[in-house]
């Protein structure tokens, strides 16, 4: 499991989305986490960051910049290049699947989900970046 300190960047649209997506992280024990309302606040939020951010969970459909876009994004720049990365979504279509993971997506999580299966791709998502 990721150190429990580790800085966790929660990326929604919906406020409501957010909190309940930092509730499920504090059950969890993280005890850092910062929010961000879209993808592009939350591309400052990762190049600006001290600590660095160790996790990003965050929704897909979002305005201005998406979540499959800040991804991209990430994914595209040698600093945050392996990043981890959950996407969270109501969208369960194939294509949309492969697109992520093409994309160098970490895990996918659908919505509506349970601070267990949060967890569970947590894990996931450390066991694959330790080599577990």
């Amino acid at each position: 499991m990721f150190d429990l300190k580790t800085r966790i960047l929660v990326v929604d649209d919906m406020m409501t989305m957010r909190k309940l997506v930092g509730k499920a992280c504090k059950e969890i024990g993280f005890t850092d986490i910062t929010e961000a309302n879209d993808g592009a606040v939350a591309w400052e939020a990762i190049t600006s960051a001290n600590p660095p951010i160790g996790l990003v969970i965050s929704d897909w459909n979002m305005p201005n910049t998406s979540g499959m876009d800040l991804l991209k994004r990430i994914r595209g720049d040698s600093r945050f290049g392996k990043l981890p990365f959950i996407l969270v979504t109501a969208e369960t279509e194939q294509h949309q699947i492969l697109e992520a993971v093409k994309a160098g997506v970490s895990q996918y999580l659908v919505k509506p989900f349970t601070s267990a299966s949060l967890r569970e791709k947590i894990e996931m998502v450390h066991k694959k970046i330790s080599g577990q």
